[in-house]
């Protein structure tokens, strides 16, 4: 299907969507991409390629983790014009999540509330999909977490490791979902630092040293200063090869929907400028040592601009989707495209931090 009547088709549909619940449309959406993504990726100007923790990125438009929990779409989804898509979280074990409701659409703020609680079919069920993938091509991420009711949950990222890196074009571990009791501690420093080494430790013990993945850590916008320096210090030790900043907020800034007091995460409009200060914020504490991955409120090609200039040689989406539909990275290339002309720039890389 052409760019131009999946978007005539989403338009149409948007409406029926959005009166339905929030979870039934997201499974429904992930159907329409089995069906209807085209069948090859479009092509880009190498000026949105570049190489980021060794891999070859065709643009820095991904899709962020939580929209194909059990990595069931990641080639329709690089077929829709994504430069990566990253797929989980996924933990050792199937775990149904939390009770629903647990997603809510807040319209009138363009923004996104969850408490899924790492809903997932489990490794094995992703591993036997992944492994099966008709196209291996294309950068794909796989997000690792661990169990709800885990008594070790370092063990749990270990396992993930473990299995996920022969599959992975990068692991991302996801320390930083609000909807796990007790996972954000894993970001103190010394658990932190527990955490990295086992996971490494099991990706090497996986993979021979020309086939390990790089690791990237997904960090929450709710962090103080001496978080942020702690974390930073951290990444460079480790060599990670990236900081995806951020996740979901637990803030709550001024909102309009009646969804507003709902708990859970906040994606979507309202967290682009915490999200762009966190990138900023850490930035400045890697010294550009650590490659960023901007995410939170990029919703059009200002947005990702925005982020790519404060720093980040990546950006991701997920919520904006909802309400742009599956046209957006496209549409967001071909606007960076027009932006880094304007700004007199010859590439994404040479922009990078440039603000």
């Amino acid at each position: 299907m052409s760019r131009y009547a999946t978007a005539v088709l989403y338009s149409l549909i948007k409406p029926a969507l959005f009166r339905i619940d929030a979870e039934k449309a997201h499974g429904l959406a992930l159907s329409a991409l089995r069906l209807a993504a085209p069948a090859r990726a479009p092509a880009y100007p190498p000026s949105l390629a570049s190489v980021v923790a060794g891999i070859a990125f065709p643009n820095p438009v991904g899709m962020a983790a939580g929209f194909d929990k059990d990595g069931e779409v990641p080639d329709a989804l690089l077929r829709m014009g994504f430069g990566s898509a990253e797929v989980g979280s996924i933990t050792p074990l199937p775990q149904a999540g939390n009770p629903r409701p647990r997603l809510f659409r807040l319209v009138e703020d363009r923004a996104v509330i969850n408490r899924m609680g790492f809903n997932n079919s489990g490794a094995q069920v992703a591993v036997d999909r992944l492994e099966a993938r008709a196209d291996t091509s294309g950068v794909v991420g796989i997000n690792i977490g661990a169990n709800k009711d885990s008594t070790d949950r370092v063990a749990d990222y270990a396992i993930m490791a473990k299995l996920m890196a022969p599959i992975a074009s990068y692991l991302a571990v996801n320390i930083s979902s609000p909807n796990t009791p007790g996972l954000r501690a894993l970001q103190d420093e010394s658990a932190l630092t527990g955490l990295l080494d086992a996971v490494i430790e099991a990706r090497d013990a996986a993979c021979p040293p020309a086939k390990r993945p790089p690791v990237f850590l997904k960090v929450a916008p709710d962090l103080e200063p001496a978080d942020i320096d702690a974390i930073a210090r951290i990444a460079i030790d480790k060599r990670l090869g990236a900081l995806i900043v951020s996740n979901t907020t637990i803030s709550r800034p001024a909102l309009a929907s009646v969804h507003k007091g709902e708990s859970g995460g906040l994606s979507g409009a309202p967290l682009r400028d915490l999200a762009q200060q966190r990138l900023r914020d850490f930035r400045k504490a890697t010294g550009g040592a650590v490659a960023l991955v901007g995410v939170g409120g990029i919703a059009n090609a200002e947005d990702a601009w925005a982020r790519i200039r404060a720093g980040a040689s990546l950006v991701q989406l997920y919520s904006a989707m909802v309400y742009e539909g599956p046209t957006i990275a496209r549409k967001i290339c071909k606007g960076l495209i027009e932006l880094m002309k304007r700004d007199g720039f010859a590439s994404i890389a040479e922009a990078v931090g440039s603000e």
